[in-house]
């Protein structure tokens, strides 16, 4: 294993260690081991008059080699415990293995004279980037080949790749721990040599126009937002690379782009609630970034370019957006005029710009809907989709001049789709639906959309879908609840390979869309954050009532998961009502609040506050008390639990889960049992290799069936 700075343990100082700490680590009869013991060492905090003792505390301690023996010692117990199931696991991986179709290639797309493309060969973890150019028969250059770059480590994650506006060069980034601290590299494209160039921290990257040029941001070593914009002139050291930005304010980080147009570099300032804009002339990288109009509290902008003006949405004074114009010479916010206003049950949630079409992607109802406005006439007609309930969003629309819009299609029963989308003709190519293989009939597969009513009267979106030949609604069939619930992110509905594996064994699959996400609009993410976070939790109780009183399942099958900030939401939900689960699955899970939101040092501590609130005010802190998982663990009855985390994860780190498994272990009053798996060479987003993502979801499919009986 791989720590920070570098530290190898050996296996055997581990079991050492184990042995000291009283942690069982034989494996053998999975009935017979005992779950790993870990020491209470208690830290007291008094804060707003509030006397806090954490037993756990020091499991943050990540290079302290009896974190490390605690943590294998967990993996050990997860994997003696999951043995007697070895098979089921490996027949759910090959199951799943079975229906992707590993020697695949994606949809290309033409920028300038070249077309781009990535595909996937048998036996290999990852993507391989290629492209032709002049036409699709012209001869394949392979330009980045990840599995080649991955060998030498046990993750590789890439992070940017850019393509230079001459296509002779490629800026690419990896990141090789999962902590999301990415080198950037230059690639000369005509012989293949890499460039002296080699660049650290590095997060977003863009190509001035030059071909010379490559901005980028950094993050900062202690909260892990990019903070900071440097100008990297090619064939020199990084050290001489010229400081552009700086933003020192905690809730901002930095994004970096470039507009379809390739006319203007955008430096984009955010928090979770507030924006503000820089552009620069992309063919004058030497020149000064302005301002376009400076942060206001609360409102957000965001700019595209067309001709002699910019496109701006922002809601200011409009919750769901609206769309306005302002002049690129004087695009200061006096400028600005109304271009489609506000609308109360539309939400507007981006545009895209072509020479001739503007493509707005609005929500309504729940659902994604793409407007498109022909700019010379002002006509305006919406895109038809064939089912009642889907997912659309933008592909790859790098064309400025053309009138195709590609688009990805999905739906809980339609496999990934890629369209074209001709908006003149107004007709839609399928250009490519993600294969399935094996015998998996669309046709065998229902979806609904159901609501749920909520403690208020909310009515809460439920998308759901199963086999029809095994669906009963009597409440024998097993269900899975996914849940999320954060960050104004909307879960749409989409289909999943990996689920087949479920849906076939009698499962209802389940998305509750419930408040935090935007699914209802802008006000639907505003009643689920802050001092209205709670509204989150009970939405997902409600949500599970309600599957088991329309018999949809029951309280002895239900299965409740949810990842990231969607473990707050599972944490909390879990301890509210744990006698609506069976088993409960949390990924990376955002667990330990109060602690976390309380020190600021902890990467992106300061931007959650937006979110959540700040904890040292009183105000903030009593409410988060009510809800935070780590901190309302009590003595009661659990579900079977199935906790995972990454020992690397930069964004929610692997004490949380950590700390949470312990204090469970502690207090609950039942014999269910209780996992922490924690990959101990990975990120956020567990496993880098799709071969190994697989395994991970085997073992989770694995325990779920176990719990509940089913064997095979």
């Amino acid at each position: 294993m791989r720590l920070r700075n570098g530290l190898v343990l050996l296996l055997s100082g581990i079991l050492i260690l184990a042995v000291s700490l009283g942690i069982a680590c034989s494996k053998g009869n999975s009935a017979a081991m005992t779950p790993p013991d870990v020491e209470m060492k208690p830290r007291t905090d008094t804060i707003n008059g509030d006397v806090r003792v954490d037993n756990y505390y020091w499991l943050r301690e990540k290079e302290n080699p009896e974190v490390v023996a605690y943590l294998e010692a967990e993996n050990t117990y997860a994997e003696g415990m999951m043995s007697h199931a070895q098979k089921l696991q490996d027949d759910l991986y090959n199951e799943i293995l079975g229906r992707i179709k590993e020697t695949d290639m994606g949809v290309p797309y033409k920028k300038d004279d070249y077309y781009y493309y990535s595909r996937t060969e048998e036996g290999k973890n990852y993507p391989i980037y290629c492209r032709k150019k002049g036409s699709l028969e012209g001869e394949e250059e392979i330009y980045f080949d990840q599995n080649v770059v991955a060998e030498p480590y046990s993750y590789c994650g890439l992070g940017t790749l850019e393509i230079s506006p001459d296509h002779n060069l490629l800026a690419y980034s990896i990141d090789t721990s999962g902590a999301e601290k990415y080198n950037l590299y230059v690639k000369d494209l005509k012989t293949g040599d890499l460039l002296e160039d080699v660049i650290g921290g590095v997060s977003g990257v863009e190509w001035a126009n030059d071909n010379k040029t490559i901005f980028y941001t950094v993050r900062n070593e202690v909260d892990n937002r990019p903070f900071k914009l440097f100008r990297h002139k090619l064939g020199t050291k990084q050290s001489a690379d010229k400081l552009i930005f700086h933003e020192p304010d905690e809730m901002f980080w930095m994004g970096l782009g470039k507009t379809k147009s390739k006319k203007f570099l955008i430096l984009n300032l955010g928090s979770h609630s507030t924006t503000e804009n820089w552009i620069l002339d992309a063919d004058k990288p030497d020149g000064e970034f302005k301002l376009v109009a400076p942060r206001v509290d609360g409102v957000e902008y965001y700019l595209d370019h067309h001709g002699d003006k910019f496109y701006i949405t922002t809601n200011e004074n409009a919750q769901n957006f609206k769309l306005m114009t302002a002049p690129i010479s004087k695009p200061s916010k006096d400028n600005w005029k109304e271009y489609i206003g506000h609308r109360e049950d539309v939400t507007l949630e981006g545009i895209d710009v072509f020479k001739n079409y503007l493509v707005m992607f609005e929500r309504e109802e729940g659902l994604v809907k793409i407007a498109v406005i022909n700019l010379q006439t002002n006509d305006k007609h919406y895109v038809q989709f064939p089912e009642p309930v889907y997912s659309v969003e933008p592909s790859t629309n790098v064309d400025f001049n053309t009138n195709l819009l590609r688009y990805s299609y999905t739906s809980l029963v339609t496999p990934s789709s890629i369209y074209d989308y001709n908006m003149d003709t107004r007709e839609a190519t399928l250009l490519k639906q993600r294969e399935v293989l094996g015998d998996f009939n669309p046709d065998d597969y229902q979806s609904e959309r159901v609501f749920a009513t909520g403690y208020d009267g909310a009515q809460i979106p439920m998308s759901i879908v199963y086999r029809k030949d095994m669906f009963k609604k009597d409440g024998s069939n097993p269900c899975y609840l996914y849940v999320y619930g954060a960050y104004g992110h909307s879960m749409d509905p989409y289909f999943s390979s990996l689920r087949l594996s479920l849906l076939n064994r009698g499962f209802v699959f389940v998305l509750g869309h419930v408040r935090g996400s935007s699914v209802m609009g802008r006000k639907w993410y505003d009643d689920g954050k802050l001092m209205n976070k709670m509204n989150t939790f009970k939405d997902v109780i409600s949500c599970a009532e309600a599957l088991i009183a329309d018999k949809y399942t029951s309280k002895d099958k239900l299965v409740l998961s949810g990842g990231s900030a969607g473990g707050t939401t599972v944490g909390a939900a879990m301890n509210m009502r744990p006698d609506l689960f069976r088993v409960v699955v949390a990924s990376v899970p955002f667990v330990d609040v109060i602690n976390t939101l309380l020190d600021p040092s902890i990467p992106l501590t300061v931007i959650e506050w937006d979110e959540l609130g700040n904890p040292q005010e009183k105000e903030f802190y009593d409410y988060i008390m009510q809800y935070s998982p780590y901190d309302n663990v009590k003595a009661q009855k659990y579900p079977a639990i199935l906790i995972q985390t990454s020992f690397n994860d930069p964004r929610v780190a692997y004490w949380e889960p950590a700390k949470w498994t312990a204090k469970l272990r502690d207090l609950k009053t039942d014999n269910n049992v209780l996992l922490l798996k924690t990959n101990m060479g990975a990120g956020h987003g567990g496993a880098s290799g799709r071969y190994e993502a697989i395994k991970e979801f085997a073992f989770e499919y694995a325990f779920i069936l176990d719990q509940l009986g089913i064997k095979e």
